[in-house]
């Protein structure tokens, strides 16, 4: 059996925002400043594998006792941008979601009650000297959500195939001002032609979401681990991103077949994906 260390560990996407390191305040501005300059940086595979490793001992380590240090980071037009992990907090929030996700038993053995309820009591105090805090990063397992996509479009898509050196790599990365832009006038057009619902509910989560940041950071969608899971031919011909575009656009024009057909699709490819998880 690999080590964890060795481990690849699919079915994760992610949404995340890169920051200018002017929206920080200091001292974190001049921790951030330096960290990227770093040489070597860990990737999202390592924070997982840590994740994994929490989970080992006896009782498991739920949250981590320490907030991360860590952070992707991009260059944009000359200017350095970042996206802490703030494993903590989002560990946080994903402890608050997974007794929807898991059977009671399952949940059980994996998170005994007592590490729940001890981590719980932790984030309430935590969120008292807090209250305004937010993850630059949000996940999805076995699924991009098809809110996710209206933030960005087919242009901005880039996909590089498995190679000796690499793994395979699906993501699109947008201007803030871009994907806000792209939620209203979506939403627009949702409220005008399907009213509320679901999809209007989760495009208005996210909208609010992106509103926290600042305006110049960069939106970042990508697949994550999803592409070890995927075959070649599938990501390559993923056009995601353009069936929605597709589907609102007709929308827009009353065109309902059209943007039947645009979701046929979308459904169909995300079905086989999460049927995938079942099979794991």
């Amino acid at each position: 059996m690999p080590e964890v260390s060795s481990v690849v560990v699919p079915y994760t996407a992610y949404l995340r925002v890169y920051e200018p390191l002017a929206a920080f305040p200091e001292p974190e501005r001049t921790h951030w400043a330096r960290y990227a300059r770093r040489a070597e940086r860990p990737s999202y595979q390592d924070e997982l594998r840590r994740s994994l490793a929490a989970l080992l001992p006896v009782p498991p380590v739920a949250v981590p006792v320490h907030e991360s240090g860590d952070a992707f980071v991009l260059e944009a037009d000359g200017a350095i941008c970042v996206c802490p992990w703030r494993t903590r907090l989002r560990g946080w929030q994903a402890l608050e979601e997974l007794g929807g996700e898991l059977p009671p038993p399952v949940l059980d053995a994996v998170l005994p009650p007592l590490v729940r309820r001890q981590a719980a009591r932790d984030y309430e105090r935590w969120l008292v000297r807090n209250p305004d805090a937010r993850p630059w990063i949000r996940t999805a397992t076995w699924q991009v959500p098809l809110n996710w996509f209206v933030l960005v479009s087919d242009g901005e898509r880039r996909y590089d195939g498995r190679t000796a050196e690499a793994p395979p790599m699906l993501r699109y990365r947008t201007p803030m001002v871009q994907a806000r832009r792209r939620v209203a006038r979506t939403l627009r057009t949702l409220k005008d032609t399907l009213g509320e619902g679901p999809l209007v509910d989760g495009l208005v989560d996210v909208g609010r979401w992106l509103e926290e940041f600042h305006p110049r950071s960069l939106v970042e969608l990508d697949y994550g681990g999803l592409v070890h899971i995927l075959p070649a031919g599938e990501l390559e011909g993923d056009r995601s991103a353009a069936d929605v575009a597709a589907g609102v656009e007709a929308l827009r024009r009353g065109d309902g077949a059209a943007a039947g057909e645009a979701y046929g699709r979308l459904v169909e490819r995300w079905r086989a994906v999460r049927s995938r998880r079942s099979a794991n």
